[in-house]
């Protein structure tokens, strides 16, 4: 599966000067789901994807031969069970392996006396009471009912991320009539605040918080902080110390897959079998997708309001309504002629926060992994720990502190945070019989290093190799069983993925770049300043994850008109 390169020569050839109701700009998933409504809803809609297949992010590449990877986005959990049951995914053939337990947090051996030797969770209570109480009995009655508080914050804020935020600059400048027509929008947002009820006030501690004051108040024990601290920073350069980093954590508990609230799975094929029902979905309600097609510029007409695109390669595309699934800094400051955007609302895109502390790690392994903690019953037998999230590095939060301290000063830190999936555990399309398919998502690296060094091979190569020893620490014999693998810093998931800054949810997910302030306070959700271009992508409410939201909620306007 080389991702979804043949699904575009369904479409017709693409002539220039052709004529389409609806143009997406860029074929990651949010573009796919935007084209599938636009599609269904009977609109003429042409994709145009800048690399030689589909899915953005959300993709699977075999790097080393007879081995497939997520080759960026690895876990499904956050997409929304509207796009999923509106576009009829499942029918379109996407399987999901889900993860019980989710979650293993192995411990060095000095560690050992303190406790369990491994800490694992999952959505078995029974099994996260006992898993617990090996590092406290106050802390095994005491996090279910910090999971309930979170789950009911996370379904409360649900209706939140399937609509619109409200647009507070046209509700405070608009006449009486206007300010009716707006407060509609608000019901949303009333719903959350009467779901919070009386639990309110704590709901906004968490999201203006750190997350180790929240932890420190429900628990005592390391590893399990440190274990729920990760949530709260991934793919953002934060620390559990920076306030606001609760939003983050419970931005993960929002998880579902296979109707299990709070999990997450593997799709069949990789992160790319997500993709490719997305883009049978539009291919089947009639949109013409394009791969290698990247566009060079926005055209305007003579209003200044979106009409098309011109192409790399010189030919040029028409329609009545432009969405663009890029980055909000690409589609402004890249696509658009200079001058034409409002300059308050152009400082604003220029002031976006793309800093990213992600290098993703893709490794072709001959054997499974051994972890002394718990070691496996046979050889090659898959346990239970090995379908879950490995976090390593996790003995106690304050690594995460100083890891995000050095990165901040430029350094590879000495102890990364590192989360490991072996996506191979559950579904046996991705490696080779015996063989597996290990997923390094690690943090945190500088895109620019302090010391003169660049992102270079041998720079990679030395940092993927100080991964692997960590490894080793753990499960004697991993680097042994490392038969090819990939390293992609933040300038590398730049360069593929078209990803700012290299930082995998378009733009920080802080609260001053969250919900009316995304992607600017000038301008929310979808709508731009530019008549006919529309936002799809993560740049726009609610945000990164591999979620679809922002590509219906910008179909939605768009056929809204």
């Amino acid at each position: 599966m080389g991702g979804m390169g043949g699904l575009h020569r369904h479409a017709r050839a693409l002539q220039s000067g052709a004529k389409f109701d609806a143009l997406v700009v860029g074929g990651g998933h949010n573009g796919l789901v935007a084209a599938a409504y636009l599609a269904k809803a009977g609109r003429r809609v042409c994709l145009l994807e800048r690399r030689h297949m589909l899915g953005g992010a959300a993709v699977t590449e075999e790097i080393v031969p007879g081995f497939k990877f997520s080759r960026a986005s690895y876990v499904l959990g956050l997409l929304r069970p509207k796009v999923f049951q509106d576009l009829e995914l499942e029918r379109h053939g996407l399987k999901v392996y889900p993860r019980d337990p989710s979650s293993y947090t192995p411990l060095r051996e000095e560690c050992w006396g303190r406790g369990g030797r491994s800490l694992t969770l999952g959505p078995q209570e029974d099994m996260n009471r006992q898993q617990v109480s090996q590092f406290s009995a106050r802390d095994a009655e005491a996090l279910p009912k910090l999971e309930t508080l979170l789950n009911k914050f996370a379904e409360a804020i649900a209706p939140l991320l399937d609509s619109p935020p409200p647009d507070l600059n046209n509700f405070f400048g608009a006449g009486l009539k206007g300010k009716v027509r707006e407060l509609s929008s608000m019901s949303p947002l009333v719903k959350t605040a009467a779901a919070l009820g009386q639990d309110f006030p704590q709901f906004c501690e968490l999201l203006t918080a750190p997350t180790t004051k929240i932890l420190d108040r429900w628990l005592e024990s390391e590893p399990l902080k440190a274990t729920l601290a990760t949530d709260s920073v991934i793919g953002t350069m934060i620390s559990p110390d920076t306030p606001g980093s609760g939003y983050v954590l419970l931005h993960h508990v929002m998880a579902q897959a296979c109707g299990m609230k709070g999990a997450w799975g593997y799709p069949e094929g990789g992160m790319g079998g997500v993709t490719q029902a997305m883009a049978r979905a539009a291919t089947e309600a009639g949109a013409h997708l394009y791969t290698s097609k990247p566009v060079k510029r926005i055209l305007l007409g003579e209003a200044q309001e979106a009409v098309g695109v011109e192409l790399e390669e010189g030919g040029r595309i028409y329609a009545d309504t432009v969405l663009s699934n890029a980055t909000a800094h690409t589609t402004f400051l890249g696509l658009l002629p200079e001058g034409v955007l409002p300059p308050e609302f152009e400082d604003t895109i220029r002031g976006i926060n793309y800093t990213s502390p992600v290098c993703k790690i893709n490794v072709a392994l001959k054997s499974l992994p051994n972890f002394k903690a718990d070691p496996n019953s046979s050889v090659g037998s898959v346990m239970p720990h090995h379908r879950c999230t490995i976090h390593l590095n996790c003995e106690r939060t304050e690594l995460l502190n100083e890891a995000y301290t050095q990165a901040c000063r430029g350094h590879i830190p000495d102890n990364p945070m590192i989360e490991m999936t072996l996506p191979s555990s559950c579904d046996p399309t991705l490696a080779p019989p015996g063989c597996h398919v290990a997923l390094f998502f690690t943090q945190y690296l500088p895109y620019t290093l302090a010391d003169g060094r660049t992102w270079d091979d041998k720079t990679k190569e030395e940092y993927a190799k100080q991964i692997f020893s960590v490894v080793d620490e753990y499960a004697p014999g991993f680097s042994d069983s490392v038969v090819g693998y990939e390293v992609l810093p933040p300038p590398d998931l730049e360069r593929v993925f078209g990803l700012t800054g290299g930082n995998i949810f378009q733009g920080a997910m802080s609260l001053d770049q969250l919900f009316v302030s995304r992607p600017s306070p000038l301008q929310v959700g979808p709508a731009t300043p530019i008549r006919g271009l529309l936002l799809c992508g993560a740049a726009a409410h609610p945000g990164g994850g591999v979620m679809g939201a922002p590509g219906r909620l910008a179909a939605l306007a768009a056929l809204k008109g």
